[in-house]
């Protein structure tokens, strides 16, 4: 199968250079990772798919002026459909499992800088997302459980002119 075509990014209005590939292993169903980001000078772009198992994936418009500042688009991906979701710059990345053992494959534009991470607790009430939570509740790394809320956030990022458009219907 082909799940990466630079042709086929372009047509579809995508014009990032992808420089590293990554991968993550989740264990247990209702796992959140998120809401991430990196900040300049080492800002992402990432092209999410799931490689095995499911989960949904959402990114946040975190771009300073931006009039759809704080909302999000969601989709689930699947390893069985192929689903990806295209997060540009500007925007927190999270998701959770649907289920155990799951694998998530990712593109980034730029390398990975620890002192660039970023993110918004996957729970601020102003984004108000309605994670899918097991009976069990969310399993949360330590990093996750003490980001900022959007509120006590200051977006390093400049809103581009393109509007947050829902995605299209599947």
């Amino acid at each position: 199968m082909e799940t990466y075509s630079e042709a086929a990014a372009l047509a579809a209005g995508i014009g990032v250079r992808f420089v590293q590939d990554n991968q993550s292993f989740s264990a247990t169903e209702g796992t959140i990772r998120g809401l991430h980001f990196q900040r300049p000078p080492h800002a992402q772009a990432k092209l999410v798919r799931c490689v095995k198992g499911s989960i949904m994936d959402y990114a946040v418009d975190v771009r300073r002026g931006s009039p759809t500042y704080g909302q999000y688009v969601a989709a689930k991906l699947t390893a069985d459909g192929g689903e990806q979701l295209f997060v540009p710059v500007g925007f927190a990345h999270g998701f959770i499992t649907l289920e155990p053992n799951v694998e998530i494959a990712y593109k980034v534009s730029g390398i990975y800088a620890p002192d660039c991470d970023g993110g918004i607790v996957w729970n601020d009430p102003t984004i108000s997302i309605q994670w899918p939570l097991p009976a069990s509740g969310a399993v949360l790394s330590d990093k996750d459980k003490i980001l900022p809320t959007l509120a006590e956030f200051d977006s390093p990022f400049e809103y581009d002119g393109r509007p947050l458009e829902p995605l299209p219907a599947s």
